[in-house]
């Protein structure tokens, strides 16, 4: 089997089991992940990470709402919101140089790592 497809499977079924257990994967899992064991541009994990989300995300709300831990109320207020940002986070993304948003990126990761902890 080709190893990038076992890694890719390797690397989407990690970030899906984390999504479903923290809420978090795509950016946390999926991009490090993209970059750093498939050789794959900054930019271009983003991008696809991004595309790997919805279905990701479809999955665990489906668990999470049949389990009933789900507030559709603030999750569609935030929905509002998350399609603006994602729009023009993409659209900044495409324009920014490819090293500032990696090393933008490790910010915004280290310093949520350290607030979770605090």
């Amino acid at each position: 089997m080709n190893p990038v497809l076992i890694k890719s499977l390797a690397l989407g079924a990690i970030a899906g089991t984390i999504a479903g257990l923290f809420g978090v994967g795509g950016g946390v899992i999926v991009v490090p992940g993209l970059v750093l064991w498939l050789a794959v541009s900054q930019r271009e994990a983003s991008g696809t990470s991004t595309a790997t989300i919805v279905a990701s995300s479809a999955a665990a709300m489906i668990a999470f709402g049949i389990g009933g831990n789900v507030d559709w109320r603030a999750a569609g207020l935030i929905l509002i919101g998350s399609v603006v940002g994602a729009w023009g986070g993409a659209w900044i993304a495409e324009r920014v140089n490819e090293r500032v948003l990696a090393v933008t990126f490790a910010f915004v990761l280290a310093i949520a790592g350290i607030r979770m902890v605090i």
